[in-house]
């Protein structure tokens, strides 16, 4: 079961030269892992939804996954594997700029963090908002995280700026109005 969320190979030969290197501390320890099995083990964990503690064995420690998974997003990482990502997208099939469409939701977050707030529609209990910018075919290509609190008209202009990947200007010609609610 566990072999069913292992890289391919081809991506793998991809992927790798985008992760931060790990050196090993002077003061001895243990060796760093596998960034493979780290990499395999954290997309484990995000497509299953299973607690970090119950992700198998294979993928190396539990407790060491979710530092990675900590310590990579403070690198950059996640970001230049999506900008990657982008790329080939473009590359291949070629993003549709027209009938882009931007959209909020919030979650819950009873465990708090940085991007927390008062979700003002759910008796202030603490929450986060994304809102996500997709291209014509619904491939998100932007994306912000707030406080629950935050209108969605707050968070347009963010969302659009975090497109990580060249696109056209807007001109009279073509004003790419990006489709979304009132919100």
């Amino acid at each position: 079961m566990v072999e069913d969320f292992r890289i391919p190979e081809a991506l793998w030969a991809r992927l790798e030269p985008l992760l931060p290197r790990v050196r090993r501390s002077r003061e001895g320890g243990r060796p760093p892992s596998p960034q493979r099995n780290v990499l395999d083990g954290i997309f484990y964990v995000l497509r299953t939804g299973c607690l970090w503690k119950v992700a198998p064995p294979e993928f190396g420690s539990r407790s060491n996954l979710h530092r990675y998974f900590q310590w990579w997003p403070k690198r950059g990482m996640f970001h230049k594997l999506w900008q990657a990502a982008l790329h080939e997208y473009d590359h291949r099939t070629g993003i549709v700029w027209d009938g882009r469409s931007i959209d909020g939701s919030v979650t819950k977050a009873p465990l708090r963090g940085k991007k927390t707030n008062k979700n003002p529609t759910d008796r202030a209990k603490v929450g986060t908002k994304r809102s996500v910018l997709t291209d014509g075919r619904g491939v998100p290509v932007g994306s912000e995280v707030a406080g629950a609190n935050r209108p969605d008209m707050r968070l347009v202009e963010t969302t659009l700026e975090s497109i990580p990947v060249a696109h056209p200007e807007p001109t009279e010609t073509n004003p790419q109005h990006p489709c979304g609610d009132k919100g």
